[in-house]
C-alpha cells in the first residue's frame, strides 16, 4: 500500500507495519469518521520532522461534525470555537494579551508546531472511540523520530502523558490537565504555556512562535 503523500514521515514503520490494517477498518466501519480521509494527516502533512520546533499533543480529533480538520484542537475559519479551544484561547490571551482571529490554527502548524493528537480519526459522537484502533504506534514513532534535537512539547491531558512518558530531559516538556471545560480548572488555566515555550526557543537562539 502506498502511504500517504506527507513527505519525510511517510517513511516511518507505522505505514508498513500498521497503516493497511487501520485503513482496512476505517473503510470498512460504515459510521461517519473524522475528520474525512483527505484531511486525516494534515498536521503530519503540514509540519514535516526537519521544521518542528513544537509539539502539542492533545487526544483524539473533535467528535462532532465539521470540527476535526486533522490539526489537534483547530477548527476551520469558520466554524465556531469549540469549548476546549475557547479555553486555549483564554490562557493564550491571559498570556499575550490577545488571539487569533479565528480557530484555523494553521499558521500555528506553518511556523514548526506539530498539532498531533493521540488518535487520528475518531467516529462522529463518540470520543474516544478509535483509541485503540493503533494510532498509538504511530504517534510513538513520531516522538521517537524527533528526540534527535531538543524541541518543546505541550502535553495536554493524561492520554497526552501516557503515551509520551519518555521525552528526554533535552526537551523542553510541559505537562497540564487537558483544556476541556471538565479539567481546564485543575491546572490547565494559569500554567502559561506559550510565553514558556518562547522564552525557551529564545534561550536557545530561535525564532518565538507568533501564536497570536
Amino acid at each position: 500500500m502506498t502511504p500517504p503523500d506527507i513527505g519525510a514521515w511517510s517513511h516511518l514503520e507505522f505505514f508498513t507495519n500498521d497503516w493497511p490494517r487501520i485503513k482496512a477498518a476505517i473503510d470498512a466501519d460504515h459510521r461517519d469518521i473524522l475528520p474525512p480521509a483527505p484531511q486525516r494527516f494534515a498536521a503530519l502533512k503540514l509540519t514535516p520532522p526537519e521544521k518542528t520546533r513544537v509539539v502539542i499533543l492533545g487526544q483524539d480529533p473533535y467528535p462532532t461534525p465539521g470540527h476535526a480538520n486533522g490539526l489537534a484542537f483547530s477548527v476551520a475559519p469558520d466554524v465556531a470555537l469549540p469549548r476546549s479551544l475557547q479555553n486555549i484561547y483564554k490562557e493564550l490571551h491571559a498570556d499575550f494579551g490577545k488571539t487569533p482571529e479565528n480557530g484555523d490554527l494553521s499558521l500555528w502548524a506553518s511556523q514548526g508546531v506539530l498539532l498531533l493528537n493521540t488518535s487520528l480519526s475518531v467516529p462522529a459522537g463518540e470520543a474516544g472511540g478509535h483509541a485503540k484502533l493503533g494510532w498509538a504506534a504511530l504517534v510513538g514513532q513520531i516522538l521517537a523520530h524527533l528526540d534527535d534535537l531538543p524541541r518543546a512539547y505541550l502535553l495536554w491531558g493524561r492520554h497526552a502523558q501516557t503515551i509520551a512518558t519518555n521525552i528526554a530531559p533535552h526537551h523542553l516538556k510541559i505537562s497540564t490537565p487537558h483544556p476541556s471545560p471538565l479539567s481546564a480548572s485543575r491546572g490547565f488555566f494559569g500554567s502559561r504555556p506559550f510565553s514558556r515555550i518562547n522564552a525557551w526557543l529564545t534561550e536557545r537562539d530561535d525564532k518565538p512562535i507568533s501564536w497570536a
